[in-house]
């Protein structure tokens, strides 16, 4: 049921963007008038220049395959303002986003934090003849993860349950959190977090896992679907204020390209999609799995694909 409602919301959001699409409504300053894409029918997917990114695309290359829909696969970019101008010119046709990293890029300024308002200020600010579909409920985002003893220890379930017992710990982060408001003056002045001390490290990377798994800090800056999260029995604390925007996965599709036919096989995908299967999937490529496998076996395994 609330999977259900969750969808159905998003669908709403994601069909109010449908409408600003077919109008032609744009406040977006680095909007191009191209609207058009790539030539016939085929359908050019790209990605960003990381592993996760590359598997969501392949995920949507294969469902939309499924499907009898032509494709073409142009995975590893670059970055966003690479991957954007890419699909702004027509040199792809599709790739996947992130809701909360997508606004911030086009909307510097925006404060949005929950699923639906990012979603809302997406739909507000998409740049002309670029269509966003239905956002998954997987996100990959910033959690203040702590090992399973330390929830247990402290009856650790939200950030708010730090309040009594942040001055006991240390918090590790990039060096970057210290100032920011989605990191340490964000935790004291949304949560009332004062942590005995904070260790600079890095964004969700290998010195914050092993700080936080030896013990020289006990609460840490890392990514919703970082296999480590299961494969180090630890807990990332729900963000019960939402401090950090949602990230939820969300596909662009170049205007001219879209069909009811590609429409339904995107969100279909969406609605399978959790950050578990990512972290799932995460640990496989982490392994040297072929990521077009491990999306088959997850469209397989959703009932999205046959065996």
């Amino acid at each position: 049921m609330i999977r259900r409602k969750f969808l159905s919301a998003l669908a709403t959001a994601a069909a109010a963007t449908l409408t600003l699409s077919a109008c032609g409504l744009n406040s977006d300053p680095l909007a191009s008038d191209n609207a058009g894409g790539s030539a016939g029918s085929q359908v050019i997917i790209g990605s960003a220049d990381f592993t996760e990114s590359q598997l969501i695309a392949s995920i949507y290359s294969q469902a939309l395959q499924a499907k009898g829909i032509s494709v073409k696969e142009q995975f590893n970019i670059g970055s966003r303002e690479v991957y954007m101008a890419a699909l702004k010119d027509g040199s792809i046709d599709l790739v996947p986003e992130y809701s909360g990293a997508l606004l911030s890029y086009l909307n510097p300024e925006s404060t949005a934090s929950t699923t639906e308002a990012v979603v809302t200020g997406l739909v507000s600010r998409m740049p002309a003849g670029i269509t966003l579909l239905a956002p998954s409920p997987a996100q990959d985002k910033d959690v203040v993860a702590v090992t399973q003893a330390t929830a247990d220890k402290y009856k650790l379930h939200k950030i708010s349950d730090l309040a009594p017992v942040a001055g006991e710990m240390v918090l590790g982060g990039p060096p970057e959190w210290k100032t920011r408001v989605q990191g340490v003056v964000g935790l004291h002045d949304v949560y009332g977090l004062n942590f005995k001390d904070f260790v600079s490290l890095d964004a969700g990377g290998t010195l914050t896992m092993t700080a936080l798994t030896n013990g020289q800090i006990q609460a840490g800056d890392l990514f919703s679907t970082d296999p480590g999260l299961k494969a180090n029995n630890l807990v990332a604390l729900e963000d019960d204020k939402n401090l950090f925007a949602a990230e939820n996965v969300i596909p662009l599709i170049k205007s001219s390209k879209q069909s009811q036919a590609l429409t339904n096989a995107l969100n279909d995908v969406s609605a399978k999609l959790t950050t578990n299967d990512l972290i799932d999937m995460n640990a496989e490529a982490a392994k040297g799995t072929n990521l077009s496998d491990i999306a088959k076996k997850w469209l397989a395994d959703s009932g999205l694909i046959s065996r």
